[in-house]
């Protein structure tokens, strides 16, 4: 490889003058830089596999950063054209694609958002970054705001013969509380009502303040909606309907005589950041990397064909690469997950503990990083998510259910023979007992207790300080940064920078960022870093900074004995 790299290297060195011309006629003047989101938006996709290129339609916003930078640099390039199809994304992603755009706006660059199948209020949010917002002409723009939905299921079970339980450390900890309650507790609608107004507030700022009207004119906007094709710009939504052939016309851009395509003048914005990231001389040396950690999906100790899991074992080997691998200058933990097995998560944060005595690692929340989500974030150096990212939700909860009554009705007996005073607590055939339900409580409790002495030693607090933050409370981002539990709002660009902080200047702006993908094979159990080592690393990292510059899932791990950390929030908040 080294002896590749240096015949390269001198291949580059001969092309050296074609390729510097090159470089300075990427674009012509007055160009706009395409973008297409059409499906998921994330921080930072891995480099696909050579048979996943063309499958692959997500776009990262570490790409549209990178994008916007170039753009507001090359005084030749006049713009974005963003084509919004179809999003998948989240509130807090949202809120970092809009950030992207506004930036080229606040810059002086033309921002045209292009709607032509409409949008919701995850779009609006977008597209009122735009300088220019066009709408398809028979397509409606719905922000509508923010609801949440939560069906209390207790009656049915009742029915049923279904007999639920659930143990909660925290008034706030509302998983699982529509099993065994009719109605939303106090703390529960408290806790989304806040959210909502949280997301609420994000939505009428950006249509106040990219749109030009005031912040009451907004909320008329939103309460007033949907609107189809035209009235969209009677309310200042839109500035015009067009298809998709018809913006090079709006925006201004001559047409040759001849036939052509009718993206002339337009330069897709993958193609323009690939011409001007490509070195025109190639590294001797490979590249140090930050390396992307990605928590997504419900925590497990295993995979499930249900949905996304992140599991510990999983963690585990992508944590031991990145500290065996000298490349590996930082760490940066992409959380995107609501919680799940207590052990699991503690597992993981082990590993997290181990790294972050290494290596500088700083935690990225994204849409959601809540209960044990924030459980694993716990030990960063550094924890950075967006304002309206859901967090917090510091509490623990078990969940059984009972089954005997439905059995009883099928006309079905059990005969038990045990042996053990609680043999039988894991049982789904009989209710719990005192005896049982005490031990079960003093197990959560623990815990409970576990969790806060966690979350107070990464963050460098005391217990008692941390309690009356916990309690299964949820936050945004913003509450969170406020109460200590966050250290930076901003998005995955924002984490970028604040690892790159960490490290030493010499390597500090090349580190470029690196997602992860577990290894297949078994790793060797690391040994702990000795005090020594860690202290030395912590020291050198230090010191280079301050230079120049569902129920369902509840009661499935609940149910072999496992605690849950997991967020609940009452279904579709925020759709």
């Amino acid at each position: 490889m080294p002896l590749l790299r240096f015949l390269g290297f001198l291949v580059d060195l001969l092309f050296y003058p074609i390729r510097a011309l090159r470089r300075g006629r990427v674009v012509e003047e007055g160009t706009f830089i395409t973008l297409k989101i059409d499906g998921a938006v994330t921080d930072v996709l891995a480099r696909p596999r050579f048979w996943e290129i063309r499958a692959q339609k997500a776009i990262s916003l570490h790409d549209v950063r990178e994008i916007v930078d170039h753009v507001i640099a090359d005084d030749r390039v006049r713009g974005l054209v963003v084509t919004l199809k179809s999003l998948a994304a989240g509130m807090a992603t949202a809120a970092s694609l809009r950030d992207q755009l506004a930036r080229a706006r606040a810059a002086g660059k033309e921002v045209v958002v292009h709607l032509p199948l409409g949008g919701g209020t995850k779009e609006v949010l977008i597209a009122t970054a735009g300088s220019k917002v066009f709408l398809g002409p028979a397509a409606q723009l719905a922000a509508l705001g923010f609801t949440t939905r939560t069906r209390y299921v207790k009656r049915a079970l009742d029915k049923a013969g279904i007999v639920p339980e659930v143990y909660a450390c925290g008034e706030y900890k509302s998983a699982g509380e529509s099993l065994v309650r009719d109605s939303m507790s106090d703390a529960q609608r408290e806790q989304l009502e806040k959210l909502l107004d949280r997301f609420d507030a994000a939505l009428l700022d950006a249509i106040a303040e990219g749109r030009s009207v005031s912040r009451e004119r907004a909320r008329a906007i939103v309460d007033g909606g949907p609107y189809f094709g035209e009235a969209a710009i009677e309310v200042g939504l839109a500035d015009a309907v067009a298809y998709e052939d018809e913006l090079p016309a709006l925006l201004g851009m001559k047409r040759r005589g001849k036939p052509g395509p009718v993206t002339e003048g337009m330069v897709e914005g993958s193609a323009y950041l690939s011409a001007r990231k490509r070195p025109i001389l190639r590294r001797l040396t490979r590249a140090p990397v930050v390396a992307v950690i990605p928590v997504h999906g419900a925590i497990a100790h295993a995979s499930s064909q249900f949905g996304n899991f992140a599991t510990d074992d999983k963690l585990a080997r992508m944590v031991r690469i990145a500290r065996l691998d000298r490349r590996v200058k930082g760490v940066i933990l992409h959380v995107d997950s609501p919680g799940g097995s207590a052990l699991a998560s503690d597992r993981m944060h082990h590993e997290i503990v181990q790294l972050a005595r290494e290596k500088p690692v700083v935690a990225c929340m994204a849409n959601v990083a809540a209960s044990g989500g924030y459980y694993v974030a716990a030990p960063a150096h550094k924890i950075v998510c967006e304002a309206v990212t859901i967090t917090g939700s510091i509490g623990v909860v078990g969940a059984r259910l009972t089954l005997e009554p439905l059995m009883a009705k099928l006309g079905i007996t059990t005969e038990v023979v045990q042996r053990g005073a609680r043999a039988g607590l894991l049982s789904p055939s009989a209710p719990l007992n005192e005896d049982e339900r005490t031990a079960l409580m003093r197990e959560l409790e623990a815990t409970y207790r576990t969790f806060v002495r966690v979350v107070a030693q990464g963050r460098k607090m005391r217990v008692d300080e941390v309690e009356p933050l916990a309690r299964g409370r949820v936050y945004t981002g913003e509450d969170a940064k406020a109460a200590g539990l966050v250290d930076v709002l901003g998005g995955f660009d924002v984490a970028l920078r604040e690892v790159r902080a960490m490290l030493p200047a010499d390597v500090r702006e090349a580190a470029e960022p690196h997602v992860m993908r577990a290894p297949r094979r078994e790793l060797p159990i690391l040994a702990p870093p000795s005090d020594g080592e860690a202290g030395r690393r912590a020291a050198s990292a230090l010191l280079s900074a301050i230079l120049p510059t569902p129920e369902r899932i509840i009661v499935e791990l609940a149910a072999t004995g496992d605690r849950v950390l997991t967020l609940w929030t009452g279904g579709d908040a925020g759709r």
